[in-house]
């Protein structure tokens, strides 16, 4: 019985964390979308970058929620092992409020999240292809 409540929380986790990922290939999608089309109608101008600097950290911040689940995940993995404690079950949400950040804590964050190399490459491409632009 314990082990099946940790499995379930695991698989319910497992799925959010997968449609997490899902969401962040969308914004990604998007922001090649915009900048596409601005460079097809020679539209790439400052609010086209700074659209895009917006949805590179939008696609941070929804990586940073995906990280939590994620940690919470390898602690279910762990648990898994151990089928003598049901406490600890359903403790994704509490164990973010007790481990939460400060403000300053959630930017750094953000900030850490959007430098990860899978999470910068298509949003610096973007960039240069802007840059580009507007230089000539």
């Amino acid at each position: 019985m314990i082990n099946q409540h940790l499995a379930t929380e695991w698989a319910l986790l497992q799925n959010q964390f997968d449609s997490y990922e899902k969401c962040s290939l969308a914004i990604k999608l998007i922001s090649i979308i915009v900048v596409a089309l601005a460079s097809m109608f020679n539209g790439i101008n400052g609010v086209v970058v700074t659209l895009l600097l917006v949805l590179w950290l939008q696609d941070a911040i929804w990586k940073t929620f995906q990280g939590r689940a994620e940690v919470r995940l390898l602690q279910l993995e762990h648990l898994l092992e151990d089928t003598n404690n049901d406490s600890q079950a359903y403790q994704f949400n509490r164990q973010y409020l007790a481990n939460r950040p400060s403000t300053l804590g959630l930017i750094v964050e953000y900030l850490l999240q959007a430098t990860r190399p899978t999470m910068a490459f298509p949003y610096v491409v973007l960039l240069l292809i802007c840059g580009f632009k507007l230089l000539f």
